[in-house]
């Protein structure tokens, strides 16, 4: 074997456990830190617990997350993600409380997060404000207007007794024994998939984020597709609004920035899970799986919620970090 052969066989051997760690760290790190709890707190594998984890950790936060990555694979972000989620249910609970019928309000609540979309989308297509400064500023004249319409910050509850069963369902609801709310997010989660992987616009809206000069040079309208995907991350984002309303029955202002960052940690995490480093629908659902499970593992620590946030961040940090050094092993 000539000495060429042999670096080139020795490279390849190199390479390939290299590009392996980076391209399935994130699973890897999700079934270490499963075992690591597991281990360390017996509760943690029983059902009850893991449904609890994926009702009431993962189903709302794949949902935002799933609207944070149509943003962000067009090159932007989207930091308004839970402002369309407070409008949602603002719109909804307001309806309701008019005398609307809840398919009204179901309808008002998805309009009012597309209106949040459709906001951003203005800003960015239409006047050429960057993805993130666009959103913080919606970010900002939302909580302001929640604020204004509720004198300072005040819940709105809706009436136990006006509250109809369908609406509950929708909430707390099962089907097959499979909670509706994780029935919805997998849904959303499904359509997203074949949304990129499937259509023209799937398509393009990843070109956008990786070489929009090209996109706009093969004659694509740059502008409407960008419309179009901050539209449906508003849209989206409605839909996880409108499930807390069913699941708490009451509106508090502000409560959909709580899901802001991890929405963001979710969907950049989840690209590590792609060669090019590109955002993805399967990327996202697993980053939401490993923060779910490190906040409901630490909780069963015993932890202080302070801590438990300086867990999550280390970790993110840590998957982040390791993708990157290995690409960049990798590469060279």
């Amino acid at each position: 074997m000539s000495a060429s052969n042999t670096i080139s066989l020795a490279g390849v051997s190199h390479y390939r456990p290299l590009a392996l760690l980076a391209r399935f760290g994130l699973a890897i790190a999700l079934v270490l830190v499963s075992a690591v709890f597991s281990a360390t707190t017996p509760s943690f594998l029983t059902g009850g617990n893991l449904q609890s984890l994926l009702v009431n950790n993962f189903t709302l936060l794949a949902i935002v997350s799933i609207a944070m990555t149509f943003a962000v694979s067009t090159g932007g972000i989207d930091l308004s993600v839970g402002t369309a989620v407070d409008f949602a249910s603002f719109a909804f609970v307001s309806l309701v409380l008019a005398g609307q019928p809840v398919a009204v309000g179901v309808l008002g609540g998805l309009a009012a997060g597309a209106v949040v979309g459709g906001f951003n989308a203005i800003l960015i297509s239409g006047i050429s404000v960057s993805p993130f400064l666009a959103t913080l500023g919606t970010l900002f004249i939302g909580r302001s207007i929640q604020q204004l319409l509720t004198n300072g910050g005040n819940p709105v509850y809706l009436p136990q007794s006006g509250i109809p069963e369908t609406f509950r369902f929708l909430g707390r609801g099962s089907i097959a024994g499979f909670p509706v709310p994780l029935l919805i997010a997998v849904t959303v989660i499904i359509a997203a998939a074949v949304i990129f992987g499937r259509t023209r616009f799937g398509r393009v809206a990843l070109a956008i984020g990786i070489q929009p000069n090209v996109v706009r040079y093969s004659g694509i309208r740059l502008d409407r597709n960008v419309t179009v995907t901050f539209i449906l991350t508003g849209l989206i984002a409605a839909i996880a609004g409108l499930i807390l309303t069913a699941t708490v029955t009451v509106y508090i202002p502000s409560s959909g920035n709580a899901f802001l960052l991890n929405a963001i940690g979710a969907t950049f995490i989840g690209t590590t899970l792609s060669p090019l480093g590109r955002p993805n629908v399967a990327g996202t659902v697993l980053g939401v799986l490993l923060l779910s499970v490190v906040a409901n593992g630490l909780l069963l620590t015993g932890l202080n919620f302070y801590w438990q946030q300086v867990g999550t961040g280390t970790l993110i940090f840590a998957v982040l970090a390791f993708s990157f050094i290995n690409r960049k092993t990798a590469s060279a």
